[in-house]
């Protein structure tokens, strides 16, 4: 594990990928938050992640919106996003709101680990 243990915020609505997408990066070593509410993503302050895995659609907030909204900020402008989605056609208006990768469900685990490792270093 690196001194400096990465910190990955899940932003999913879906309890099940939530609970193995935590469970396989926090048995990778990374640090994990989730959040099951889009616009707690907004919220964050000073506990800021290293990369963001943001759901396109939640329940009443667009990925989308959330991902432009991040970009705007000076604050969270560098977190690096991956929007997944389980509508694979989505890809470029996830990567045109300013995500930094697309993933769309259901994922291979190691697609995502490789993506993660990708944007942290």
């Amino acid at each position: 594990m690196s001194q400096m243990q990465k910190k990955i915020m899940i932003a999913d609505d879906d309890p099940g990928i939530v609970d193995a997408v935590e469970m396989l990066l926090q048995f990778e070593g990374y640090a994990v938050t989730t959040t099951f509410d889009g616009s707690t993503v907004l919220d964050m302050q000073d506990e800021l992640p290293d990369l963001l895995l943001l759901d396109i659609w939640m329940s009443g907030e667009d990925g989308r919106d959330i991902c432009r909204q991040l970009k705007a900020a000076a604050a969270t402008r560098n977190i690096p996003v991956i929007m997944v989605s389980a509508s694979r056609d989505i890809q470029e208006s996830a990567l045109a709101a300013g995500a930094d990768d697309f993933l769309a469900k259901p994922f291979e685990m190691n697609e995502l680990l490789e993506k993660i490792e990708r944007l942290t270093h």
